[in-house]
């Protein structure tokens, strides 16, 4: 049986996982031992602090939430993708206030995928800006 193809496996989870908000997918897709090396210094780094991000954060504050997928590139075991994570503000959103705007936060990520899951995960995005555009 053939390798899954690690950039089905990452479009797989933007759409399921981030944009559905589909647990069972999260669970199938993410490795027990996953690390996250984007998790802010002294936060957990696990499969569910990554889950926590898209369910208690990001999910009850975008309606709507919307993953475009702009670009993939994969190099042996590791898929980068450039993508756009985008709704509109109607929750709070790490303290700030709904808005009612909409908001597109850029996403440059890279994944490592062992065994058709998440092994680990590095990025990028531009959340802080767009934060600091709404409190404007």
């Amino acid at each position: 049986m053939p390798a899954a193809d690690p950039k089905a496996i990452v479009r797989r989870f933007n759409i399921e996982v981030i944009q559905n908000g589909n647990l069972e997918s999260f669970r199938a897709l993410m490795a027990p031992d996953f690390v996250n090396h984007a998790a802010p210094p002294g936060r957990p780094n696990g499969p569910e602090s990554m889950w926590a991000t898209f369910e208690t954060m990001l999910r009850p504050a975008i309606s709507g939430l919307a993953v475009t997928i702009h670009d993939q590139i994969a190099e042996g075991d590791k898929v980068t993708t450039r993508k756009t994570i985008s709704g509109r503000h109607t929750g709070e959103l790490l303290g700030v206030a709904a808005t009612g705007k909409d908001i597109a936060i850029e996403v440059i990520d890279i994944v490592r995928v062992e065994d058709g899951r998440y092994r680990e995960h590095w990025g990028l995005n531009t959340l802080p800006a767009v934060l600091a555009a709404l409190k404007a």
